[in-house]
């Protein structure tokens, strides 16, 4: 596979080569058709998602309205990198611009800053429903869950942009090589010419807040749902009520254990490799995954996808 013509001309190009998946000619044929049909069907299974909430009167509840908007929040958290990763395969030169890099940066970053906020108000609205469910109504309003819908958005987007624009401002020298398939911020701090310590404790201190205080908000909020649940005297009612909780907590653990893994992995000759495919499962096969899940575990929303089909 050709990437750069000579060493020499990586140093002078106006932007960085993102390596994504070396491998032959015919290799990246196969996997621009399998990254294609992928992204085509996450596109359509949350946007059914979103027409079923939209076109059901019945799933116009808070806890649908959340899923609608999460399942908006997937496709464009897909189309932060699948798009570009689609147009690498069938590129010779793999280059990406020094502004493409970094709005791919800002908006892959801001979008699963927004997701991990969703998932953390998600499992709330599980716990005002199961834990108090005589006042789920006058407390879950349609008000409060439009400022929760919109905390997440302004949330997810105001907490990396200072690390971002300060990695932006900085030099990089040498090959201007990402071994990834994405702008991600190791590679490019490890690109610069001179290391900041300020820089990387700061971004790394903000990764650290999001990805543990909406998991430990979201544990605390199961652990009550658990204990109320297992006060129910019958098994239906408990059965019931974990079945309202099943869909978001698969989601969760898909979510936040891929995250996990990335995080505290040891380094190794295979790092790379390893966040690339670790990185590819949270950020494209997950929200592939999704739509299935609350579609297989929900019968309101099963009935209201077959209405859509027969539509």
């Amino acid at each position: 596979m050709k990437i750069f013509h000579t060493p020499s001309n990586s140093s002078t190009i106006n932007g960085f080569i993102l390596l994504g998946f070396p491998c032959s000619r015919e290799g990246q044929l196969l996997l621009f058709v399998l990254f294609s049909a992928i992204y085509l069907l996450t596109l359509t299974g949350n946007a059914s998602i979103i027409c079923a909430v939209r076109w059901d009167q019945r799933l116009h509840t808070p806890m649908y309205i959340l899923l609608a908007n999460f399942s908006f929040l997937e496709i464009w958290y897909v189309t932060s990198t699948v798009p570009n990763m689609l147009a690498n395969f069938l590129s010779d030169t793999k280059v990406i611009s020094f502004s493409g890099c970094f709005l791919q940066f800002y908006f892959f970053f801001s979008l699963g800053s927004t997701e991990c906020f969703f998932l953390a108000v998600m499992a709330f609205d599980r716990y005002l429903a199961i834990c108090r469910p005589l006042h789920y109504s006058t407390l879950m309003t349609s008000r409060l869950c439009n400022i929760l819908v919109v905390s997440c958005w302004v949330l997810g987007f105001l907490w990396f942009p200072v690390p971002i624009i300060i990695i932006s401002q900085m030099s990089f020298c040498g090959s201007r090589i990402i071994d990834h398939f994405l702008c991600d911020p190791g590679p490019l701090l490890a690109l610069s010419c001179t290391r900041d310590f300020v820089v990387e404790l700061t971004s790394s201190t903000l990764s650290s807040l999001l990805l543990f205080i909406p998991f430990v908000f979201i544990m605390c909020s199961y652990a009550l749902i658990l204990r109320a649940v297992l006060r129910v005297p019958s098994a239906t009612g408990r059965r019931k009520a974990f079945s309202t909780c099943g869909s978001h907590l698969a989601v969760v653990s898909l979510f936040y254990g891929s995250v996990m893994v990335m995080y505290v992995s040891p380094t190794s000759e295979h790092e790379a490799r390893m966040q690339k495919i670790v990185t590819l499962f949270y950020s494209v096969v997950t929200p592939l995954i999704n739509p299935i899940i609350y579609s297989l575990r929900n019968k309101d929303m099963k009935h209201a996808m077959k209405k859509l089909l027969r539509k």
